[in-house]
């Protein structure tokens, strides 16, 4: 997608509530929870990353994972940290209500000067520490997103222009007649309105969105500005963005919406033999038996690997119907294409270490070749790029992969505007 004639460039973005350092600092008493992830975002910001993001989970992980940390406080204790950089903070629609969630992600968007985002997923864990016994099938959780995110932009938008103006002296005007309630009523929820907090810099924060099922793309052709998608490949990201641009065009959303934003898993080095050995050193470091936990959740929670040989592929009588599966059917599908293909158990393994995210091995010229190819293809306008909490990681981004994304214009030198929605370049929002 251009912007006034020219390629917009690609939209950095890293995370910050999942480091191990952020979760090890809890057991230290010298030192906060917070310390780590100011001094990532201090880096992104020196590095003109477009953006933080904050992932999450509601329940304590099987496999022993903790979690992250809630997002919305995360990423407020973050605005003071930082100026520029964006805050995308991921909250789930399926256990809060709008008019919270309206709340606070408009109190975000002022706290920050304009730099709040909301990644809104529908949720696959979490459902035992909200009064459900079981997790509502997917029809249910997106039907009820929908009504959410319906509700959220029409309290966003319920103080009309010139509601609440300077007054010259340092003040402000009132009009409440500008001040319209929205009187919903729907099949999950009433809500009379106004929003009862002054109209957000951003109007709406930019809008994120999560999941690749049908419903996930119904929903973010509906709704989203920026997609977060799991494409493994070239073929898997053409398929995807023709398919949810073309039913966002059908909804009347404006041209090259939603925008495509993948996370890039990387394995660095500085020449070809150095990238072959971190590869091979990466797949010796494998344990596969609880790779094979693992990759049974990537097959949807339902399947039995215990007893399976390592160097054969997975029976196919073994592979679950996507359609019934209720968990992150989009994962679901990416890791059973993957097994139809003919992977042996163990090369599944190993591709589950990436829970299905696009991964690639090479130079900082062989990677940014991968990226350019996407980015020339228009089906990547945002990637997120991890490690900054690892030294070695951090170097190889901020004096490999990024000066050479710079040298080849793929990538801005710094921020374009105040707001982070002036920063991606976002369309205009519809009035």
């Amino acid at each position: 997608m251009s912007v006034g004639g020219r390629r917009r460039p690609l939209k950095i973005v890293t995370g910050v509530s999942g480091s191990p350092d952020v979760y090890g600092a809890a057991v230290d008493s010298q030192r906060s929870t917070l310390a780590s992830a100011v001094e990532i975002a201090k880096i992104a910001e020196a590095e003109r990353f477009d953006a933080l993001f904050a992932a999450d989970l509601l329940s304590f992980g099987a496999q022993g994972a903790i979690g992250a940390q809630e997002p919305l406080i995360f990423v407020s204790a973050l605005a003071a940290a930082t100026s520029h950089v964006g805050l995308i903070a991921t909250v789930t629609t399926t256990f809060h209500h709008p008019y919270n969630l309206a709340r606070l992600f408009g109190t975000l968007d002022h706290v920050s000067n304009g730099r709040a985002a909301w990644n809104a997923v529908t949720s696959s864990v979490g459902e035992e520490n909200y009064g459900d016994q079981e997790l509502p099938s997917p029809e249910e959780r997106y039907a009820r997103a929908a009504e959410s995110l319906t509700v959220v932009n029409a309290l966003f938008d319920s103080w009309a222009p010139g509601a609440l103006t300077p007054d010259g002296r340092g003040g402000a005007v009132l009009r409440p007649e500008l001040v319209r309630p929205i009187d919903h009523a729907g099949p999950y929820f009433t809500v009379r309105g106004p929003l009862n907090i002054p109209p957000l810099p951003q109007r709406r924060p930019v809008q994120f969105q999560a999941g690749q099922s049908e419903g996930g793309i119904e929903l973010g052709a509906r709704f989203a500005e920026v997609v977060f998608t799991s494409l493994p490949t070239l073929a898997d990201a053409i398929t995807y963005t023709k398919r949810i641009r073309t039913r966002a065009t059908e909804l009347g959303r404006a041209e090259g919406l939603p925008f495509i934003m993948s996370s890039f898993h990387a394995t660095y080095g500085a020449s070809e033999a150095e990238v072959r050995a971190a590869v091979r050193e990466r797949e010796e470091a494998t344990d596969f038996e609880a790779g094979r936990v693992a990759l049974a959740d990537m097959l949807g929670g339902g399947v039995d690997l215990s007893e399976l040989p390592l160097d054969k592929p997975i029976p196919e009588h073994l592979l679950p119907d996507v359609h019934a599966v209720h968990r992150r059917r989009g994962r679901v599908e990416i890791f059973s294409n993957f097994a139809r293909s003919g992977k042996t158990l163990r090369e599944l393994i190993i591709a589950a270490k990436d829970t299905g995210h696009w991964a690639a091995a090479g130079t900082p010229e062989q990677l940014a070749d991968a990226i350019e190819e996407r980015h020339d293809a228009g089906v990547l306008d945002v990637i997120a790029l991890g490690g900054l909490d690892n030294p070695r990681t951090s170097d190889f981004l901020r004096n490999g992969l990024l000066p050479e994304l710079r040298r080849r214009g793929i990538v801005g030198a710094d921020y374009v505007g105040d707001t982070f929605r002036v920063n991606l370049e976002l369309p205009p929002l519809p009035q």
